[in-house]
């Protein structure tokens, strides 16, 4: 089943250059489950929310590919609340689930959104919710209640209220190259440059809290890594040795960082403690250790090495001790990350002449496709598991997509004005992706 939703968001770096992102969803799951959101209604003077809450919250729905959403015209009615459903309207659509909505006033500047979410063919109502807001956060409203039916109706948790940070590659209306990096809502509204520069900016990584992001900038033409809060901009350096000083990676308890630096000749994997500032050193090969990235418990660290001759994936205890092989299938394996459950690792694999990111399961050692691009790279779990989002190469441009864990739901998102868009990367499930928090 092929759906076409394309979201156009207008991201500002500089006063002169204006881009946007397109979210195009490409293939959805067959058999995707039939809701209806019902346009919500207002209950108050004037001409309401600056926002349609109900499109924001079926676009998130059908951008999971787990739901086939109703189109408005096609509805037979327009209820609000509980007492107006008529569930015979919607059986003759083949609905099987219905979400109804009403706004109202709820002080200076603010709204009250009500919700709710019924089973059709049970004639039963599953969950309502009441939420107060404001103007400003509509949009993140409507992804909480995009959240709360996801996970009524699934048992899984929504990332809709999640964000992404990217990297964005644009020239400018004075013919310079200008390099920044992005955070902003999953559906890719609400984009906020989060560092501006002309130098590149390499391996964001998000903490665990969601409030810091870790990164590496070039300073004077050398990489050093740091760590920058989301919302207040401070930044601090972190690291800064001679040679190479990359792919930072968050502890799950946040208080440390592995990285790449190669101060003592070889490119290594080494441990920072944030705190006392103490650094350990994880590996000493003479082969090239690098990627390195934390297993969910926090008792493992995967990386990437070629100290079999071609670069494999490698586990190693946190604390130190003996390594691992994972990988074994083809001769290319990189760039691993743990799926939120520790069960799988995310990676990029070669194919012939090509680089797919593939899903590997640690129980069984199986590998899966998951993309098809000719140069697919930089895959990044949503906080929930389900999706993955990467960067790709098409038609000479870097965009990125994303693709579900098990292969059949796919979007692409394309930076529109000849811009590069690359190294993306999911933030955690946490209270401070909601702005009215």
């Amino acid at each position: 089943m092929n759906k076409i939703l394309v979201l156009l968001v207008t991201l500002f770096w500089h006063l002169q250059a204006v881009s946007a992102l397109t979210i195009e969803i490409t293939e959805g799951a067959e058999g995707a489950l039939p809701i209806a959101v019902v346009p919500f209604g207002w209950e108050g003077t004037g001409a309401g929310p600056g926002q349609d809450i109900a499109a924001i919250v079926g676009s998130d729905l059908s951008r999971s590919g787990r739901f086939r959403t109703l189109p408005v015209n096609d509805m037979l009615a327009r209820p609000h609340r509980d007492s107006e459903v008529e569930y015979r309207d919607w059986k003759v659509l083949g609905m099987e689930n219905l979400v109804v909505g009403l706004v109202q006033p709820n002080g200076p500047d603010g709204y009250l959104v009500r919700f709710q979410l019924f089973d059709v063919f049970k004639g039963a109502l599953l969950t309502g919710y009441s939420i107060p807001t404001t103007e400003g956060n509509l949009r993140t409203t409507a992804h909480r209640i995009a959240d709360l039916i996801y996970e009524t109706l699934t048992g899984e948790k929504g990332a809709f209220s999640t964000r992404i940070a990217y990297v964005e590659s644009i020239t400018g209306s004075d013919g310079k190259n200008r390099v920044t990096l992005q955070v902003a809502d999953a559906d890719g509204y609400n984009p906020q440059t989060i560092l501006n520069s002309p130098d590149p900016i390499l391996s964001p990584a998000w903490s665990p809290d969601g409030l810091r992001l870790a990164y590496v900038s070039f300073v004077r033409g050398k990489p050093a890594i740091y760590v920058q809060e989301v919302f207040t901009g401070t930044r601090q350096q972190v690291a800064s040795y001679t040679g190479i000083n990359g792919a930072p990676a968050w502890s799950p308890d946040g208080r440390q960082l592995a990285m790449t630096l190669s101060k003592d000749g070889n490119p290594e994997i080494y441990v920072l403690n944030l705190v006392t500032k103490g650094l350990r050193r994880l590996t000493e090969h003479y082969a090239i250790d690098t990627e390195p990235s934390w297993s969910p418990d926090g008792r493992y660290i995967v990386f990437t090495s070629d100290r079999g001759g071609k670069p494999q994936i490698y586990r190693v205890p946190a604390v130190g001790g003996k390594l691992e092989r994972l990988t074994f299938e083809g001769s290319y394996n990189a760039r691993a990350s743990y799926s939120p459950d520790g069960k799988s690792l995310v990676l990029v694999t070669q194919q012939g002449a090509g680089y797919r990111i593939a899903l590997l399961q640690l129980g069984s050692g199986r590998m899966q496709l998951l993309s098809g691009g000719a140069l697919d790279e930089s895959p990044s779990f949503a906080p929930n598991g389900n999706m993955i989002i990467y960067a790709t190469k098409t038609r000479g441009k870097h965009e990125l997509a994303a693709v579900s864990v098990d292969g059949r739901v796919r979007q692409r998102l394309s930076l529109q004005g000849g811009g590069d868009v690359r190294e993306p990367v999911w933030s955690p499930f946490t209270k401070f992706n909601r702005r009215d928090q």
